[in-house]
Formats: structure tokens, C-alpha cells, sequence
């Protein structure tokens, strides 16, 4: 009876879900074509007074115009809250894997609540058109499997992207330190040395751009440099970026000398990233080694050995048996 029924709704909800999929996609693309032409209205409003370098960010954000924003609005008009209980865990996150807009969390929360509840149907209905004769046991094994599968894909890849940013930054703000002490020692302030050096890495370190960026835009609206520096260090997530923090606070408030402290600090994170080179050198061997046994060392082992058994079967068999 359960199988009768299976096979005559599976047409009708593969249909359904495929019209919410195709749903979805035009909501992406509305989303992301709504964006550009807001981005390229503000260009077109403010050229005649837009900066010389190009890469800054600006304090404002105008999301009340997206294609998301008005999806999550009747959402949670209709009773559904899409707020988090560790918001403030979540948001620090989503930043640090690049997702800076307010709305990113409640996104984030909607894609696995969809995820969760829309990967297991798919699969209980992919199986059931698909197969003749299917077991409750093998649903239920297979729709739980897609539902953990939807309810932590989207965690693992905010992880990994969140934890390749922290490396690009580590990677890149050695060169912007060297950079800094250049614009230093050439008679430049450091809230202007922030600004070169984060337009002249758009392109090579577009993260570590973005990092100076935003703290020359918080310098700019009054915010002190301490707590613009702290705030910076938090975006970040770096112990190297807080450390250099930390550094330059202390050296303003002591007055010591911004060039002396930025070029010993950059020296010791030139000397840092050398040693981490060295150490994924030397992690090289022990890496090799697996592959190294798993894969060539029977190979070598077949090709010695395979003479004496070609000799052993034709020779000592027989004198064995007796012919």
C-alpha cells in the first residue's frame, strides 16, 4: 500500500520540488542582478565625487532593495524567525568567511533550514521513481542521511572558507607591513599609510585590503585609533594581526617610534612565515611516505619478487611432484 502510494504522488512532488528549485535559482539571479545595478547607480550618482583609489568600502550598506531582504521579511512577517540563538558566534563567522552583510545570518539559517528539509525529500523521491521494490528501512536510512548531510554541508563550508581567509591574511600581511614601513619612513602618517597600502594590495591581497579599508574608514568617522585597531584585530581572528595590534597600541601610547616598531615586527613575521615553510618542508617526507608504502612499495615488491616465483613454479613444482 505504501509503495502504491509512493508511485502515484512521486511524479507530483518531483514536479513540486522542482518548481521550488527553479524557484530558488531565480531568486539567486534576481538577487545578484538587483545588486549590480544598485552598485552601478551608486557609481553613476557618485562619480563626480568618488575617491581617486579605487578598493575602499564605505560604512553604508543598502539591503532593503535585495531579492533576499524581501524573501526574509515574508518569512518572518508569517511567524518563522530565522534569528539564530548565537548570533553574535555566528555573525563573527560568517564574517570571517567573507560574508559581511547583516542579512548573512538569517541566509545562512534559511539555506539549512532548506537544505535539511528539501535534501531528504529529493532522495526518498529520487529512490522511489527510480526503484520498484523499497524498504521503509532503506528510506528512512537514506532521507536521515541527506538531512545530517544538508544540516551540516553549510557549517563545514563557512569553516573551510572562514579558515582559508585567516591564511590569506597571515600569507599577505607581511608584504603590507613591508609596505607600511616604506610609506612610514617616506614621511606618511599611518592612518594615510593604511590607506596606500590597502589600494595599492587590491589586487594581490584583496582580504588584507579590504582589513586596512575598513579601519581607515573607522579612523575617518572619528573612532579612535585604539579602538579602531582592536576592532580590527577582531575582524580579523589572526593572533599575528592582533599581536601587531597590540604593538602599535602600545607604541602610541609610549611614543616610541612607528618605523623602528613596524620594522622589527616585520622582521619577525618574515622570520615566522620562513619557519612555517620549513616546517611544511620537513612535513613533506612523513607526507610522501604514505603513498610511498601504500601504493609503490608492493608494486617493487611484486617486480622482485616475480623471477623466483616464475623459477618456483617451473622448476621446484615439478622436481617436487616428482615429474
Amino acid at each position: 500500500m505504501f509503495d502504491l502510494l509512493l508511485q502515484q504522488y512521486s511524479r507530483p512532488l518531483i514536479l513540486g520540488f522542482i518548481f521550488v528549485a527553479v524557484v530558488l535559482v531565480v531568486l539567486a539571479i534576481a538577487s545578484i542582478s538587483s545588486n549590480r545595478a544598485a552598485i552601478a547607480r551608486r557609481l553613476a550618482n557618485d562619480t563626480s565625487t568618488a575617491p581617486t583609489g579605487g578598493g575602499m568600502l564605505s560604512l553604508r550598506s543598502n539591503e532593503t532593495g535585495s531579492a533576499w531582504y524581501r524573501l526574509i521579511q515574508r518569512i518572518e512577517s508569517s511567524g518563522l524567525s530565522l534569528a539564530d540563538t548565537k548570533g553574535e558566534t555566528l555573525t563573527r563567522l560568517l564574517t570571517d568567511a567573507g560574508y559581511e552583510s547583516p542579512l548573512a545570518p538569517r541566509i545562512y539559517t534559511l539555506l539549512r533550514i532548506v537544505l535539511t528539509l528539501g535534501l531528504p525529500t529529493l532522495a526518498v523521491v529520487f529512490i522511489v521513481s527510480t526503484s520498484e521494490v523499497s524498504s521503509v528501512l532503506k528510506l528512512y536510512l537514506v532521507g536521515g542521511g541527506a538531512a545530517l548531510v544538508g544540516l551540516y554541508f553549510p557549517s563545514l563550508w563557512v569553516h573551510a572558507r572562514a579558515g582559508r581567509n585567516r591564511e590569506e591574511l597571515v600569507r599577505g600581511f607581511p608584504d603590507a607591513l613591508d609596505l607600511m614601513l616604506v610609506c612610514v619612513e617616506a614621511g606618511l602618517g599611518v592612518e594615510a599609510a593604511f590607506d596606500r597600502v590597502g589600494r595599492e594590495m587590491a589586487l594581490s591581497h584583496p582580504r588584507v585590503s579590504r582589513l586596512l579599508g575598513s579601519i581607515v574608514l573607522e579612523l575617518r568617522a572619528g573612532r579612535s585609533r585604539e579602538d579602531a585597531l582592536r576592532r580590527m584585530a577582531d575582524r580579523a581572528g589572526v593572533d599575528q594581526i592582533r599581536s601587531f595590534a597590540t604593538l602599535l597600541i602600545q607604541s602610541d601610547k609610549l611614543g616610541s617610534s612607528i618605523s623602528q616598531t613596524l620594522r622589527i615586527y616585520a622582521a619577525e613575521m618574515r622570520e615566522r612565515r620562513r619557519m612555517a615553510a620549513q616546517e611544511k618542508a620537513h612535513r613533506l617526507p612523513v607526507l610522501l611516505s604514505i603513498p610511498l608504502v601504500a601504493c609503490m612499495l608492493p608494486v617493487m615488491i611484486g617486480v622482485l619478487m616475480l623471477p623466483a616465483a616464475i623459477r618456483v613454479v617451473r622448476e621446484l613444482l615439478p622436481a617436487l611432484g616428482g615429474n
